[in-house]
């Protein structure tokens, strides 16, 4: 068999072909996500997977927000044929994949390493920039006091007729061969790791996954042993289970085969700054980058939780004023604990509030996200009508809603008029080998999602007026799947904005109808202005 998709450059800056896992049914967004943070080319997808080339390091993968994992591609073939194969011939097959083409391995091996060096130097080099800054930073305050010092004795022993006084440079001097000593060492075993791993003694384990057929005739522990033995016998490496310099990571299907070395050991999917987890950050990320946050704009979560969407979204697009709101105590605290955790608070507010009182004008929200509760408490005829009715209301034409919708949720929408919905789940994704289109090269064509524009569908709008459908992918959550729906507000006909009148409970927010920022997102707006509306909403809100 021929290795496909395995060919690779000699070097880094050449371009290498990698691979992200994702969960399923977010692969349109890693594909798109790729191709705009990587400039990612030959883009393809199979079931929870995305396949790419790229020029970029490390560093700037290592910002990927929709991928579970990344690996460098060793190679990816068509599925070994286990219904017409016995178990020795399986046995033989698995261990071509190491014997028949042992060029790809070794190419990648030399590849692997060398974006271990770089990330290494590059971060070597980001860390010495940081100390400087720091000395420069805090050391003003000690030079000024030295010289000042300096001064004072060189003055007494001018008096007492010694003109000696070189006690500062003696000092910088030891203070700068401490830095240097530290810097060697830190070199020194640098050097020590980078060749303990190009030797033979290359320590290493293989992580196995299969399913469909051979996973019914070989369970993941006896592949994995198969390939593991044939590497020993191959390369002379030796088997490490528990701190290995490398290992190899390996899925067997009815669909493909794919070998590939994972470069992080703490997956893209584990975000340091979320303290309490909620809903899945690669979930609520997504949701954020299909919603159209512009700089200026106001973002409102009105059943926030623990605020994954609000953090998600305040870290890719920081120049935004973002609302959260909730009705339980202990889902605030927790939202305020990530929000603190990621340093976000002077960027999002929380409230406690339900989602159907809103204390917010008309027309005041440029986009909302949400992750609609699931659960049988949740009544889905009278709940999610009066929700997305408040969401209406409060949301300005033109505006963007993106809900996570559970399938009775999404069932529910569809039957009462959002029908017309453009769905782009997993089922529309089939394995590249049987796609004929599976190469792509533009953003615009890479995501296999289907869209419609609400020009198109203005007659397919929900039980609401005016909220019409745009796209929607089905995601999996893991025990059970759901839906992302992006909605578009238009126009009511026949309603203008200026004559709908607030309830009479929120009547002291009806000022803020008149700032800029809340009349018309699209406007730009001045740094100065966006933080004084900040703190109207806020003064407004404590009232």
């Amino acid at each position: 068999m021929a290795a496909a998709g395995a060919e690779m450059g000699s070097d880094p800056a050449g371009g290498a072909r990698f691979f992200c896992t994702a969960g399923r049914g977010l692969e349109p967004f890693l594909m798109r996500e790729v191709q705009a943070r990587l400039e990612a080319t030959q883009v393809e997808y199979i079931s929870g997977k995305v396949f790419f080339t790229t020029r970029s390091d490390l560093t700037s993968m290592k910002k990927l927000k929709s991928a579970e994992r990344l690996f460098l591609l060793i190679r990816k073939q068509l599925p070994i044929a286990v219904p017409s194969l016995s178990k020795g011939k399986i046995l033989t097959e698995l261990q071509r994949l190491i014997n028949e083409d042992p060029g790809s391995w070794l190419k990648a091996i030399s590849l692997w390493r060398k974006l271990l060096e770089r990330d290494k130097k590059e971060e070597k080099v980001s860390q010495r920039d940081v100390n400087t800054l720091k000395r420069k930073v805090g050391g003003n305050e000690i030079v000024l006091a030295k010289k000042l010092k300096l001064e004072e004795k060189q003055m007494v022993e001018q008096s007492r007729g010694e003109g000696q006084g070189d006690g500062l440079p003696e000092d910088s001097l030891e203070q700068g061969d401490a830095i240097t000593k530290t810097d060697q060492l830190q070199e020194h075993g640098l050097q020590d790791d980078m060749v303990k791993a190009q030797n033979q003694d290359l320590t290493f384990r293989v992580s196995c996954r299969c399913s469909g057929n051979i996973g019914k005739a070989f369970p993941p522990q006896e592949a994995g042993r198969v390939v593991g033995i044939a590497l020993m016998r191959k390369f002379g490496w030796k088997a490490n289970l528990r701190n290995p310099h490398l290992e190899i990571f390996m899925h067997l299907s009815d669909a493909y085969s794919v070998l590939g070395i994972p470069l992080f050991r703490v997956p893209l999917a584990s975000r340091t700054y979320i303290q309490t987890a909620g809903l899945r950050s690669t979930i609520a990320w997504a949701m954020a980058s299909i919603a159209e946050i512009k700089a200026g704009a106001l973002v409102l979560d009105p059943m926030c939780g623990l605020g994954t969407i609000l953090v998600e979204a305040a870290k890719e697009w920081p120049d935004v004023y973002y609302m959260g709101a909730d009705v339980s105590d202990s889902q605030l605290l927790g939202a305020c604990d990530n929000v603190k955790a990621a340093g976000l608070a002077d960027k999002i507010d929380l409230v406690k509030v339900s989602v159907t009182e809103l204390p917010l004008p008309s027309q005041s929200v440029d986009v909302i996200i949400s992750d609609i509760p699931f659960g049988k408490k949740f009544k889905l005829g009278k709940d999610i009508k009066s929700i997305l009715q408040e969401m209406e209301r409060v949301l300005c034409d033109g505006g963007a809603m993106v809900l996570l919708l559970s399938e009775d949720h999404h069932r529910y929408l569809r039957d009462c008029g959002g029908n017309g919905i453009p769905l782009t789940s997993q089922d529309n994704i089939t394995d590249p080998e049987m796609n004929p289109d599976k190469r792509t090269g533009a953003s615009g064509t890479a995501s296999p999602s289907r869209k419609t524009s609400s020009s198109q569908c203005p007659s397919r709008v929900l039980p609401c007026g005016s909220l019409v459908p745009v796209e929607c992918f089905k995601v999996s959550l893991g025990k059970t799947d759901a839906f992302i729906c992006k909605y578009k507000k238009v126009r009511a006909s026949g309603l203008s904005p200026a004559g709908y009148h607030e309830p009479e409970a929120h009547q002291q927010m009806a000022a803020l109808q008149e700032s800029p920022h809340l009349q018309d997102s699209s406007e730009p707006q001045s740094p100065s202005a966006q933080p004084l509306q900040r703190v109207q909403l806020r003064n407004s809100l404590v009232e």
